[in-house]
């Protein structure tokens, strides 16, 4: 059975997915934005993160994002706020009411993920992870501490690379709403893979989007 709606303030930003157990550090300037923040912060200290599905000013959103609780907060002198958010569930939103403040709100509902601690990930899989990854990153030219990243867990090092990696914004919201850590773990494989290999990709030294 469905819990009931909850309604939350959500910041919608496009190439920003937020995962369950993982941090995303946010520099909030927007007063729209601002006013979030505090109002979260006189409330349950959380916000939505979700992703638009097209560009604009109040554009349509993808119907799948993560509750952020706000970890970390530090208020600058001119209002801007750098914010640390953990993730803690994801959601499916279900109605966005028109509540007059000057930031969007969803009434969303928890529960339809399984966002429990997930099952390690098969050995050949783990490898093919820091594998690709290891190829991806040469191919970008990118500085990495490899050993440290071999000490990461497996849901750690899957999230982050499916966070930070320039993949488009669908690509970004089908890891999200990948069911399980396996499903997610191919499938960033799969789209490191696919930006490495293909014309104008890492690989041949141009810039990707």
């Amino acid at each position: 059975m469905s819990a009931k709606p909850v309604r939350i303030p959500i910041f919608a930003l496009p190439g920003a997915i937020l995962f369950p157990r993982a941090q995303l550090p946010l520099h909030i300037f927007e007063e729209r934005y601002r006013d979030m923040i505090r109002d979260a912060l006189a409330g349950k200290a959380q916000i939505g993160m979700i992703q638009p599905s097209e560009p604009g000013d109040h554009p349509p959103l993808y119907r799948v994002g993560c509750v952020g609780e706000l970890i970390g907060v530090e208020e600058l002198d001119d209002g801007r706020f750098n914010v640390v958010l953990q993730g803690s569930r994801r959601f499916r939103l279900i109605a966005e009411p028109d509540v007059g403040t000057s930031y969007r709100q969803a009434d969303i509902e928890l529960g339809q993920f399984d966002d429990s601690d997930p099952d390690p990930l098969a050995l050949a899989m783990r490898a093919a992870v820091e594998r690709e990854a290891r190829q991806f990153g040469d191919a970008l030219g990118l500085m990495v501490d490899w050993d440290a990243v071999g000490r990461l867990d497996d849901e750690m090092l899957v999230n982050a690379i499916a966070q930070v990696a320039p993949f488009d914004i669908g690509a970004k919201q089908a890891l999200l709403e990948a069911p399980t850590l396996a499903d997610r773990a191919e499938l960033v494989v799969q789209l490191m893979q696919f930006q490495r290999l293909a014309p104008g990709g890492a690989d041949s030294g141009q810039t990707m989007q």
